[in-house]
């Protein structure tokens, strides 16, 4: 099947594990209820078999849910050198591959309190958050499938001060040439995103990607 394809498929498997969980959420007697729950449970084991992913790790994130579900938000940010290099990390749980700093979006920060975080905890850079650069839905997008929904949010970033270090999760931190790139975390950032992103920074240009 072809890549476009299946992606198109495990999308609407993951939809239909949505309506699934607001079936069980909604419910109004027992016979609903245990049918939206087996319904999830086909529809999770189709997931595994599509994306290859464990049972295992399906079920970790599908858990039961209380509320109406929402996508993860991943926020990450752009920082450029006075060369206007990239500055990348290379995470232990991905060795090899690179992506700009960045990761899930913590309960009780706002956004771009997240991302400061983050670049300190991942580079030892003090950063100043400049603007919103773009919102992409990986769905949009040819990232690896994986179980969760997930919205990123980019920021550019200019430093203020601190000095690059590695840090307990991280391997490695670099600035690169934009047409010279490490291998790529796929599931973070994709080379067409860094693209994009590098010359919405650099071209100064004020509009905000979105999708």
């Amino acid at each position: 099947m072809k890549n476009e394809k299946l992606n198109e498929l495990i999308n609407l498997v993951k939809r239909n594990i949505n309506l699934a969980d607001l079936g069980c959420l909604y419910a109004h007697n027992g016979y609903d209820d245990e049918r939206y729950h087996e319904l999830k449970e086909i529809n999770m084991k189709i997931l595994s078999l599509l994306s290859e992913n464990s049972m295992e790790d399906i079920c970790s994130f599908y858990l039961p849910i209380k509320e109406y579900p929402t996508p993860k938000v991943d926020i990450r940010g752009i920082l450029l050198d006075e060369n206007n290099k990239i500055l990348m990390v290379e995470e232990k749980l991905d060795p090899g591959k690179w992506s700009i700093p960045g990761g899930w979006a913590d309960i009780g920060f706002t956004p771009s309190e997240v991302i400061k975080k983050e670049m300190k905890e991942e580079t030892g850079l003090d950063v100043e958050v400049v603007r919103i650069l773009a919102v992409y839905d990986k769905k949009c997008h040819p990232h690896p499938q994986e179980a969760f929904y997930t919205y990123k949010i980019v920021f550019l970033c200019k430093k203020i001060g601190g000095e690059l270090k590695n840090t307990f999760d991280i391997d490695d931190v670099k600035f690169f040439d934009i047409e010279n790139l490490p291998p790529l975390s796929e599931a973070r950032i994709l080379k067409s995103q860094i693209k994009q992103l590098y010359y919405l920074a650099v071209d100064d240009i004020k509009d905000v990607y979105f999708d």
